[in-house]
């Protein structure tokens, strides 16, 4: 990307449309304006306007905005043409745009635009592509927060916290014959108490929105012809997989997502685990075993219709088998059959659900464990639009500052201490930008679509 150029993009959906949207950023605005236009509009005000070819041919009419820098999004000159949706219309004034100078501008380049003129940081253009790609509302409403800039303004917060900080610990190294007392000095560790629940805060905000942004991975698994697929089918609420009373029917591994109480649920149906028939079920259950292993919660399906040793063998196979850490759910399937009635046990250990898929009975039980699995999700949880990267940040943010509370009171070593704090700081900084390399920036922008 070279910040030089004046740059073009569509920044309406492909295909057809009642209007398409043409966006162009740069220096060389006002006379790319002009010959496509005739003249260049008053700052924003919508003019109507054609917009001509080369030989001053009509190519298209509509609205015309013209955003003089730096009071723009990208903090360069813009122009919006906003005409008619057609796919062949839009291809011809582009081509006519690019023509006149502009070069096809890159995936997130108008937002990389921002970030690097000071209109945006990188959190918040992150939340552009989040708001933009937002599958909740809980999630649209988080991804604003951070686009108007709490998320930033917090973790700045943080950021004064550690300078003041720093100061005092800097100062008592290098004027050690001031005899600075921050060490025995309770004013100190007040600071460091208050940093402490500030970065709690934060990070249960970041977590609950980076939850909103990438949903609860949920694997359903469990022996041939538990019910695994006809539970999918009735959490769906469509008839999204196939069922039959033949062991082995499903092969690979099925996903689908439905919203629960506001966050994505991505469901993923699994090959039934026994010994496999074939090299194809065999890789399907390989495959199932690697899903579980990366889940967020399993869900193990048991035929509540066949207390036999058996299953319990298999489900205890299965417990001691899954990775530590994931969350693991018993689901007790078919009571229809088994006369046995729907109740949820979750005190146990793992939690169990007794329910019938096919009739519907107990499974808003399940329901009801997902959300409360999946957290905090309301209007007001204070959910901030977050990324891994944001909570990689804040975590190792949060060790650095543990280590210098460590070294403090352990060593009072003042160095080890201000070292500490400044790799804390740092991390901080990564969030917004501060200390954020060219390569992840790159990978940032890139993966925004074109014309944002």
């Amino acid at each position: 990307m070279t910040a030089g150029d004046t740059i073009v993009a569509l920044a309406s959906p492909p295909g057809r449309g009642a209007v398409g949207i043409v966006r162009v950023s740069g220096p060389e605005v006002p006379r790319i304006a002009a010959a496509v236009l005739g003249a260049l509009p008053e700052p924003r005000c919508a003019a109507f306007a054609a917009f001509l070819d080369a030989s001053g041919q009509s190519l298209d009419q509509g609205l015309a905005l013209f955003f003089p820098a730096p009071n723009s999004f990208t903090g360069e000159h813009v122009l919006e043409l906003q005409g008619h949706g057609g796919p062949v219309v839009l291809d011809s004034l582009v081509r006519r745009l690019l023509e006149l100078g502009c070069r096809a501008a890159a995936p997130g380049e108008f937002s990389q635009r921002a970030y690097l003129n000071g209109k945006i940081d990188v959190a918040q253009a992150e939340a552009v592509a989040d708001l933009i790609d937002a599958g909740s509302a809980a999630a649209a409403r988080a991804a604003v927060r951070s686009l108007q800039g709490e998320f930033s303004a917090r973790v700045r917060e943080l950021q004064a916290e550690l300078t003041g900080l720093r100061v005092r610990v800097e100062a008592a190294i290098d004027f050690p014959d001031e005899e600075i007392p921050f060490i025995e000095d309770r004013e100190t560790g007040n600071r460091l108490t208050h940093i402490f629940g500030a970065f709690e805060s934060l990070q249960a905000a970041a977590r609950r929105g980076a939850r909103l942004v990438e949903g609860l991975t949920v694997v359903i698994a469990g022996l041939p012809n538990a019910g695994k697929s006809s539970l999918l089918n009735r959490l769906a609420g469509d008839e999204v997989a196939i069922v039959s009373d033949t062991p082995g029917t499903t092969r690979d591994l099925l996903r689908h997502q439905v919203l629960e109480g506001g966050i994505p649920l991505h469901l993923i149906d699994t090959a039934g685990l026994r010994t496999a028939a074939d090299a194809v079920e065999a890789e399907g259950i390989r495959r199932a075993r690697a899903a579980m292993t990366r889940a967020a919660r399993v869900i193990y399906l048991v035929d509540d219709a066949l207390r036999d040793p058996v299953q319990t063998a298999a489900v205890a196979e299965e417990v001691a088998r899954i990775a530590a850490g994931v969350p693991f759910t018993i689901v007790f399937n078919k009571i229809d059959l088994s006369g046995g009635r729907a109740h949820a046990e979750l005190d146990a250990r793992p939690p169990r659900i007794h329910l019938s898929a096919k009739t519907g009975a107990g499974v808003e039980l399940l329901r009801a464990h997902l959300r409360t699995s999946a957290g905090d999700f309301s209007a007001d949880a204070g959910a901030l639009s977050a990324r891994r990267r944001h909570l990689d940040a804040l975590a190792r943010a949060h060790a650095h500052l543990s280590q210098a509370d460590s070294a403090l009171r352990a060593t009072g070593a003042a160095e080890l201490v201000a070292e500490d704090l400044r790799l804390a700081q740092q991390a901080l900084g990564e969030i917004t930008g501060e200390f954020t390399s060219e390569d992840l920036l790159g990978a940032i922008f890139g993966s925004f679509c074109i014309g944002k």
